[in-house]
């Protein structure tokens, strides 16, 4: 069997990086064979316009996993959004994989997750040991941030004249979600072999929320000032201004993790992997201000 010949399926096919990888798969590699994995057979309808099938696919319901695999040569497991729930539904979907003998599945990981302390990279290695375990032949796709995460706090930081944060001085490393989704693209068409390699991917150039907030005056004509608060006082004015609590958990764990070093990177992976340099954080900010 050809590469051109080989099925390729996508997990989460509905969410706003499957979709990406969907439509870029169907746009630059024509021939190649794309299912389109997901809850909603509905909402996928723009996808099967594109020319990928759709076949229903919930990660919570595992009877319906191994026959949607059937005939899938190489899958590409998005991280679902369940948190505390992940590494469970991973394994019924690696499980179903070896079942339905999928040859080869990619996992969208996170930055460095054998050794960071970002506190959402638990599940994300717990789901490299089961990959590990159940034995598929597999690539990790370890993404950095999304230049797109910090968008509604730009917006409101513009709105306030004020930029929050409890992350210091840390570097951060972020791409755009279609970035992430070129390489992945990469990855599945790839000519030569994929299993067992592992890719750290991140943003061509770095950040700090000091240089988020000045870009963001530059951009908008108005005042926005970065401040810098202890992670409890920060978490406490994200709930203040209407954050649910465990979203402005999250937030500050993320932001702890980058003045703790766990978001930079500059290996520069992904930029080789697409062949350019990933999309600037003042292009995608630009995209809400101007």
């Amino acid at each position: 069997m050809t590469g051109e010949q080989e099925v390729i399926g996508i997990s989460g096919a509905t969410g706003r990086l499957g979709e990406i990888i969907v439509r870029k798969l169907r746009e630059h590699h024509p021939d190649v064979p794309v299912v389109a994995l997901v809850r909603d057979l509905d909402k996928g309808a723009p996808l099967a316009a594109l020319g990928a099938e759709l076949r229903r696919f919930d990660y919570d319901a595992p009877e319906t996993l191994a026959p949607a695999l059937a005939g899938i040569d190489k899958l590409l497991l998005i991280s679902g959004n369940a948190v505390g729930e992940r590494e469970r539904q991973h394994r019924a979907v690696i499980e179903a994989a070896r079942e339905a003998g999928v040859r080869l599945i990619a996992y969208t990981s996170v930055l460095r997750a054998s050794e960071t302390a970002l506190p959402i990279a638990a599940e994300h290695k717990a789901t490299e040991t089961v990959l590990k375990e159940v034995g598929v032949p597999h690539v990790l796709l370890r993404h950095g941030w999304y230049c797109e995460n910090y968008l509604f706090r730009i917006e409101a930081a513009v709105d306030s004249g004020t930029l929050p944060t409890c992350a210091g001085d840390g570097l951060i490393s972020a791409a755009s979600r279609e970035d992430f989704a070129e390489a992945a693209v990469a990855v599945l068409t790839a000519p030569d072999d994929q299993a067992g390699k592992v890719y750290e991917l991140a943003g061509s150039s770095s950040f700090t929320f000091a240089d988020l907030a000045a870009e963001a005056e530059r951009q908008s004509g108005r005042p926005v000032k970065c401040v810098q608060l202890p992670k409890p006082e920060f978490e406490a004015a994200l709930v203040a201004i209407g954050t649910p609590a465990f979203v402005a958990a999250m937030i500050a764990k993320s932001d702890m993790g980058a003045r703790e070093g766990g978001l930079f990177d500059e290996s520069r992976t992904l930029e080789k992997l697409i062949g350019r340099p990933t999309t600037s954080m003042s292009d995608v900010m630009a995209s809400v201000l101007r």
